[in-house]
């Protein structure tokens, strides 16, 4: 076995780390590009190479429940075989997209097996086994790297021409059915978030965000961005409302709460964010690296096996939002955390609810603004300087887009404890919990709302008519509700959610009807 070959594995599996390394960008075709260029002796061939795919798969990113092509796996292999066997950035596209999308079938089945952990996940809680909890998020979360890296090894031994002749056998129809299943998994992660947060009280702004997304196409961050107007306005309202029934003394000196928690703790919250999505399952989400990244706070803050238990089992609840604005959240629930274990008296539930209700908003502006903004900008600049074998591309695309998330991310963790912790010495006053929940749950579902017109890309491809005449349905739902496939598919999984069926089930369930749905040509 060539040295060059396990060498090529190991950067593959490096890229497949990322999911520990903070979503740092450092998995990109632009970056890994130039390492398998540097292991095959040919360093100016693997920037150019890496450059060229970067632009192909440069809107392939993973936001919210999407899980795109593999583009590690498609990269690392397509660059390699693309310099052993001197034909360049042609035969790495070739076999890129093939493989990019057969990895993503491996990866999104390997997410549909972490899900089943997730009831050893509960038992450690239910006993206070937060050490349980680290090991298994960090176990499950190397399966990746190793998995992939496996198959990675055993394709270059196989080598191109045989690798790409495998691929070719591969019929059309079966890529085509496992894309569109593929595509309607994201139903099954917005069902379980309007299971937690839709309600009659707030259920026009769920479908306010719709219609924003489906019929003027507004991008997500602007219907975020009204969504914290239109919560402004009406807890604003609420609060008037209230004042006339309650007077408080503004003059009173309260209680300064006792603080548990030190720099140290809000910076290791930082640092363990990184690893967010290590354990990332079409179950739960981020559930387990949330509740990895706040156990050094439980730790300090509760003593006793029912406490951490009780904390435990709160934050191993669904939980998905952007990577980079995480660490708002976890400042904010740690400064929850920390009145809860001041004062017997606080309402644990307020700290999943303002959770659920945060996730969905900042994932919006968050992800719009680094992979629409940041990302962009940094590809543009790194590109253009590595396909003309400029290694400063690399080094470029990696600087623009992580000094500012890395400097954003680390003050965030600060700034949500510190807000959090004057939130909370004002809770008794004006209904602020109460506010704050309706506000969370008004931004969050005009999100959740916008999503299945925006992550979710189902169709139908049935005519009606003869040949001369005829008239795609799809055609005609556009005029009436556009992205309504994606709509009605949420509500019938969500229908299900609330009768009790097993998420699992319904995982099996969306797989087999993109699949079938595909074959006898109602879905595409």
């Amino acid at each position: 076995m060539s040295l060059s070959y396990i060498l090529i594995a190991l950067i593959a599996m490096f890229g497949h780390s990322e999911d520990f390394l903070g979503t740092t960008l450092l998995s990109r075709p632009l970056v890994l590009g130039p390492l398998v260029g540097l292991v095959l002796g040919d360093l100016n061939q693997g920037v150019i190479i890496g450059a060229t795919l970067e632009l192909i798969f440069m809107g392939n990113i993973k936001v919210g429940a999407a899980i795109p092509p593999d583009v590690i796996t498609g990269g690392v292999l397509g660059t390699a075989f693309a310099i052993i066997s001197g034909k360049g950035p042609a035969i790495a596209l070739a076999i890129a997209v093939p493989v990019s999308i057969l990895a993503e079938m491996m990866i999104s089945s390997l997410f549909v097996f972490r899900a089943v952990l997730n009831k050893k996940f509960n038992q450690y809680a239910d006993e206070g086994d937060f050490n349980g909890i680290q090991r298994l998020h960090i176990l499950s979360g190397i399966l990746r790297p190793i998995l992939m890296g496996i198959i990675i090894l055993l394709a270059l031994q196989l080598g191109g021409a045989v690798m790409k002749s495998f691929l070719d056998m591969i019929p059309s129809w079966l890529q085509s059915g496992l894309q569109v299943a593929g595509n309607m998994l994201p139903a099954l992660g917005f069902a379980l978030l309007m299971n937690l947060m839709f309600n009659k009280t707030v259920a026009p702004y769920f479908f306010l965000g719709f219609m924003l997304a489906a019929y003027l196409k507004l991008p997500v961050i602007a219907i975020g961005g009204l969504g914290v107007i239109i919560a402004l306005i009406v807890t604003q309202v609420d609060a008037k409302t209230n004042t006339n029934d309650e007077d408080f003394d503004e003059n009173t000196e309260e209680a300064k709460p006792v603080q548990k928690l030190n720099k140290a703790d809000i910076r290791n919250l930082f640092l363990r964010s990184l690893a967010l999505e290590a354990n990332f399952n079409f179950e739960t989400w981020q559930n387990t690296g949330f509740a990895f990244s706040i156990i050094p706070v439980l730790k300090r803050l509760y003593k006793t096996k029912e406490a951490m238990a009780a904390a435990l089992k709160r934050h191993l609840q669904l939980f998905n939002t952007s990577p980079y604005g995480s660490t708002l959240i976890l400042g904010i629930t740690a400064a929850m955390e920390e009145q809860n274990s001041n004062d017997a008296s606080f309402d644990e539930e307020s700290i999943s609810s303002v959770k659920l209700g945060l996730m969905g908003p900042l994932a919006g502006v968050f992800d719009s603004l680094f992979w629409g903004t940041f990302k962009v900008i940094a590809a543009g600049v790194g590109t253009s300087l590595a396909l003309k074998g400029n290694i400063l591309g690399p080094v470029l695309f990696l600087l623009i887009f992580n000094v500012p998330h890395l400097v954003l991310r680390y003050n965030l963790t600060f700034i949500g404890y510190k807000a959090g912790t004057k939130f909370l010495q004002n809770l008794a006053k004006n209904n602020v919990m109460d506010r704050l929940n309706k506000g969370a749950a008004i931004l969050g579902l005009m999100v959740v709302g916008a999503m299945p017109a925006t992550l979710m890309s189902i169709t139908t491809p049935i005519k009606i008519g003869t040949d001369s005449s005829a008239v795609t349905v799809q055609s005609v739902l556009d005029q009436i509700v556009p992205a309504v496939i994606p709509l009605g598919l949420t509500f019938l999984v969500y229908y299900f959610v609330k009768n009790g069926a097993k998420t699992t089930h319904l995982l099996l369930g969306l797989l087999a009807l993109g699949f079938i749905g595909s074959i006898i040509h109602m879905f595409a």
